[in-house]
Order: structure tokens, then sequence, then C-alpha cells
């Protein structure tokens, strides 16, 4: 999918979301590096060369083939990054798509992610044309249980205990919104 198409950066009333540059590093591996951002992820927080490795698959942002991912950063009214939201291309026949976000943990209850995610699935409905964009969440993740409910996507799953992670068994929620109802909700661009 060409990128160059839609408009970047985009703006909310407090956000700003823009490709990740190579100077967000330090700022990408503050949050990237704590336990806490990773407890519903199912994986240990990346370190070192693995960070530094992820980071720069990030700025290489690229949505081809499915599993391929594109990430934003996320700037509030001072252009401090307070995390990222993510579409994952899950099915480009199909046109469907993963919405996932990350927020440092400084910046939770401002309604920061609600705000992002909003503007990430319209981007997707609206510029690049998808036809579903799902969420996959941790069931005791209530925040971003809230964040995808208050934008409207329908609870369709609830996976038990599908993944395993240090020995403890979680269940996932997959949520969703097609583009039809998206418009509907959130109104012609």
């Amino acid at each position: 999918m060409d990128m160059t198409v839609f408009p970047l950066p985009l703006r909310t009333e407090r956000l700003v979301l823009r490709p990740f540059v190579a100077e967000d590093f330090p700022s990408y591996a503050d949050y990237h590096s704590r336990q806490q951002v990773y407890q519903y992820l199912y994986t240990r927080p990346p370190a070192g060369y693995a960070l530094r490795e992820q980071f720069n698959e990030v700025i290489n942002n690229v949505l081809a083939d499915d599993g391929s991912a594109f990430h934003l950063a996320v700037t509030n009214e001072s252009e401090e990054i307070v995390g990222e939201v993510i579409l994952k291309l899950a099915n480009k026949e199909a046109r469907q798509a993963e919405v996932g976000y990350i927020f440092h943990p400084e910046h939770a209850g401002k309604g920061y992610a609600t705000e992002a995610v909003r503007a990430i699935i319209d981007l997707g409905f609206r510029h690049l044309d998808f036809h579903r964009i799902f969420a996959r969440l941790d069931t005791q993740n209530l925040g971003s249980v809230g964040v995808v409910e208050r934008l409207g996507l329908r609870r369709e799953a609830h996976l038990v205990e599908n993944d395993c992670f240090n020995g403890a068994w979680g269940d996932e929620y997959i949520y969703a919104i097609l583009s039809r109802e998206w418009n509907q909700h959130h109104g012609p661009e």
C-alpha cells in the first residue's frame, strides 16, 4: 500500500501522529523497556540489540504484505512522544488490518490512546480502504478494552486460555469494526 497517498502527519485536537525518526530512539526505548508496558503483550520487553532492531523495523514502515506493520509516533502538545499506534496488515486481499497501540504509563488516563487510535482507524478506512479493522486485547487490560469500546468496536470473541506466558494462561478479546459501521458512527471524511 502506498503510504505517500495519505496525509502525514495526522493531527488531532491535542496530538500529532507522525512517522518515527532515528532521533526518537531514546523515547521509544524508555517506554519499550518497561515491564509495565509489556504486561499484557505476552512477551518480555526487548533489550539491547533486540530493542534497537525492533526500532529499526518501526522506522522502516511499509504496509506491503500480510503481517507488515505501520507505526506512528504519538506526540502531545509539548511534542513529547507519549506512545505509538500501529496498523498491521492482516489480510491484504480481504482488506483487513489489526490496530495496536502502546503508550508510556506516565501518560495514562489522559485520553491520548482513544484520540490516537481514533485517528489511525480513520486513516485505515478513509485512506487505505480497509474493510475491517480489529484489535486483540488481553481480557485483563481494562484500559485497552475501554479504548476500543469508546470507539464503537464490537466484541466478537473471547478466546479462553489461548496464550501462555511465564507459565500463566491468558484470555484474549477480539474487537472489530467494519468501514461502513465506522462511517456511520464517526461521520464521512
